[in-house]
């Protein structure tokens, strides 16, 4: 069944994140048309490569015009083919970003899709999508449009009562150019009064309109502080559980519009007070409450522009480098890295360009790290309109390869690291190089209608290396911090770093696995994995975890740290087992105990696959066997590991293996994954089918070969190389192919 038909046969709970994912960048008229299409094409490597990316761009757009003249609805086919115009200006320069965006989309239906059939999400998960923060949006949403009305309904007021002051004005002025004579008859006596009837209704007008402005300026106050603020505090939220793997619920676009529709609506009082200073030049009178309250009003509704403006600058894209899109926040020095900053306010006014300064390390207290660093190339650029239907103000600090082009407004960003004078670098071994938080700071003045406003906003905190083999360190310090802190600048986060429970920790581990290998963790591998980490407990789920025991404690017994370990295995999947793995194949993380509880009631050469406890990054196999009176024995094999899965596909390796017992001839003892799946049903589709192509040369073909000898006790400790004469046997027994033989011993772990 296809994603797309998954995804529409979801509870209504769950289409409703699924509609979250769809806006304009990538409509979901284009996903359910093309569904099948999309699902086939290789997003994630497109979005990395500018060339297959254009190609795909051009392929999507040829569907897209071929299903639009199938079409039979006149109104469906109009709006496929407004929809292909409007991909055509927004990605003819940049398909990479499409290809992102759509990679984003399908992996996120993914995350979703699995979460659905687990029934089960982690605390963090539930957090960001729950109905409550539906409840609140919608609240919110209804909030604005009120003060959007009012707003507008006060325009009308302003009028009518301008239309009531040059009427009042008219006669008065009339009255007072009558002879003075005149002014003691019985006409003139009416026309007074019916002046002043005119003044009470027009100070009765005055005082209605500037109460209701005080209460309409006193929910847009509430509104700012009650939720508007608290609504851009979850948002910086979201992106920082976004940003270790987390649900990508962190469009802006909503955000922006409340901040658009609050700041139109405080101008708009703001021109409407205007408009009362100017009506008061013409007419005032004693006990005016313009002049009385109108300067109070203005001052209020300047403090709220400011601080809605001031607050609206945010970093939408957090510092990332190209080469790991998939993991922020981490900056090698001297390499290329790209982030984006957003203005959430979109007013008409705003048409000059505003500068945006970056600045590395800003303020950052004296001593507080070991290493400085400067940004290498041209650290201001101008602010531009986006060019997509919401048209945001936006900057972007993107990765051009080493192009500037201009009119796309983007160039390079690189860190230098200053060399520090006499030696001295501050609290020198405190932390290590992936402890160390560094940030990145974005400055600009923004004038408008005679308000000035020094807007600044940062990064999260950055860890930056110098060497790639810091990656799986840095890393560990990024999930670490915003898995346990919303604190934007929290720099000494490790001088003490906090504990996090054990349902924290494992929702961001299978974070990881959805992340970067497409398919998550269920509960029995996580379950392995605490056991791993904390030992054996009746329940995880209480159990507190250190910093320092996650990465940077060795295992018992063992070279390595738990996040090593647990990176490396990520690393083999993501580079050598990714079609097997989400198949669903590999176990992966079961103990040796539960491996031979599983397997000792099944057919003999039944088999599974699980990651090495012992190696780090290695996958093993092992099958059960039965002697002559049904005892079970247990045969593994020594781990394979990356440096050896680039000589062979780990498929072939399993439908290759052989066993040679005493220079008998060597068969495969693997026949069936567990529990009971023929074992070409299960890995067919991913063995080498070049091997089965006729050539015009004899075929080669590599065998992984483990020797046994009958007379030793099976999972005894590894055989020594094989012999030359035992490889001469081999080759008589095996031609008339030429045989490379890798050697592998079974292997007790």
């Amino acid at each position: 069944m296809s994603q797309w038909k998954q995804i529409q046969q979801l509870e209504i709970k769950y289409l409703e994140q699924v509609d979250y994912l769809y806006d304009d960048n990538f409509p979901m008229d284009i996903r359910q048309v093309l569904a099948n299409w999309i699902e086939s094409q290789d997003w994630d490597t497109a979005a990395n490569y500018e060339s297959m990316a254009t190609v795909l761009l051009r392929n999507l757009l040829s569907q897209l015009e071929r299903h639009c003249s199938q079409e039979l609805n006149f109104l469906q086919r109009h709006n496929l083919k407004i929809i292909n115009q409007q991909l055509q200006r927004k990605y003819k320069d940049n398909p990479q970003l499409m290809a992102g965006v759509i990679s984003t989309c399908l992996r996120e239906e993914r995350r979703i899709i699995s979460t659905a059939c687990m029934q089960e999400q982690g605390p963090l998960e539930k957090s960001m999508q729950n109905s409550e923060a539906m409840e609140r949006q919608k609240n919110m949403d209804n909030r604005v449009a009120v003060i959007r009305s009012s707003v507008q309904m006060m325009d009308q007021a302003v009028k009518y009562l301008e239309d009531m002051q040059d009427d009042f004005d008219f006669r008065f002025k009339t009255l007072q150019s009558r002879d003075p004579v005149e002014r003691n008859t019985k006409v003139m006596e009416q026309e007074v009064i019916r002046l002043q009837e005119m003044l009470n209704r027009l100070d009765f007008k005055r005082k209605e309109i500037l109460s209701k402005m005080r209460d309409v300026i006193k929910e847009i106050e509430l509104l700012m502080g009650s939720q508007l603020n608290p609504e851009l505090m979850d948002w910086r939220r979201r992106q920082q559980i976004a940003c270790i793997g987390g649900p990508l619920l962190t469009s802006l676009d909503q955000l922006q519009s409340w901040f658009t529709l609050m700041a139109q609506s405080l101008f708009q009082i703001k021109r409407q007070l205007d408009k009362l200073g100017e009506l008061i030049l013409k007419v005032t009178y004693e006990s005016d409450p313009i002049p009385l309250q109108k300067p109070q009003m203005e001052e209020q509704v300047k403090f709220l522009i400011y601080h809605l403006i001031k607050s609206s600058l945010v970093v939408e894209k957090q510092p990332c480098m190209p080469t790991h899109p998939q993991k922020p926040l981490i900056i090698k020095t001297g390499v290329q890295f790209s982030t984006k900053v957003r203005l959430l306010v979109k007013l008409p006014e705003v048409d000059y360009q505003l500068k945006i300064k970056t600045t590395f390390d800003k303020d950052l207290p004296p001593g507080r790290v070991n290493r400085q660093f400067f940004i290498l190339t041209n650290n201001t650029k101008v602010m531009d309109f986006e060019e997509s239907s919401n048209g945001c103000l936006t900057v972007d600090f993107r990765h051009l390869n080493g192009e500037i082009k201009y009119k796309e407004i983007n160039f390079l960003q690189q860190l230098k690291e200053k060399k520090v004078i006499n030696g001295t670098k501050g609290n020198e071994g405190l932390l290590s190089v992936t402890e160390e938080l560094h940030t990145l700071s974005f400055e600009a003045n923004f004038s408008i209608q005679g308000i000035s406003i020094d807007l600044e906003t940062c990064s999260l905190p950055l860890v930056v290396i110098s060497n790639v083999s810091q990656l799986p360190g840095g890393w560990a310090s990024v999930m670490w911090y915003n898995l346990l802190t919303n604190e934007p600048r929290n720099m000494g986060f490790f001088g003490s770093p906090p504990r996090a429970s054990w349902n924290q920790l494992s929702e961001v581990l299978g974070w990881q696995f959805f992340t970067f290998t497409g398919r998550g963790l269920n509960k029995e591998q996580l379950n392995m994995l605490g056991e791993k980490l904390l030992g054996q407990q009746v329940s995880h789920s209480d159990c507190q975890v250190s910093w320092s025991k996650f990465c940077k404690e060795n295992i018992l017994g063992k070279p390595f740290s738990f996040w090593m370990w647990l990176d490396s295995i990520l690393e083999l999947i993501k580079k050598h087992l990714l079609p097997i793995w989400n198949d669903n194949y590999i176990m992966g993380f079961v103990s040796k105990e539960t491996e031979r509880a599983l397997l000792k009631d099944q057919e003999p050469g039944t088999f599974l696959l699980r990651f090495s406890e012992s190696h780090l990054g290695g996958i093993t196999f092992t099958w059960v066997e039965h002697n002559d009176n049904g005892e079970a024995k247990f045969i593994s094999v020594e781990p394979y590991t990356k440096n050896r899965l680039s000589a062979l596909p780990f498929a072939d390796i399993i439908r290759n293996y052989k066993v040679m017992v005493d220079g008998v001839v060597p068969e495969n003892p693997l026949k069936f994954l567990y529990p009971d799946i023929p074992k070409d049903e299960a890995f067919g589709r991913h063995y080498n089918s070049q091997q089965n192509k006729v050539f015009p040369y004899i075929p080669s073909m590599l065998v992984p070969m483990s020797t046994l000898d009958s007379t030793l006790p099976l999972c005894s400790s590894p055989e020594p190389p094989m012999t030359p004469g035992m490889f001469d046997m081999l080759n008589q027994q095996l031609r008339p192919f030429e045989i490379e033989t890798a050697m592998n011993s079974p292997y007790p772990e």
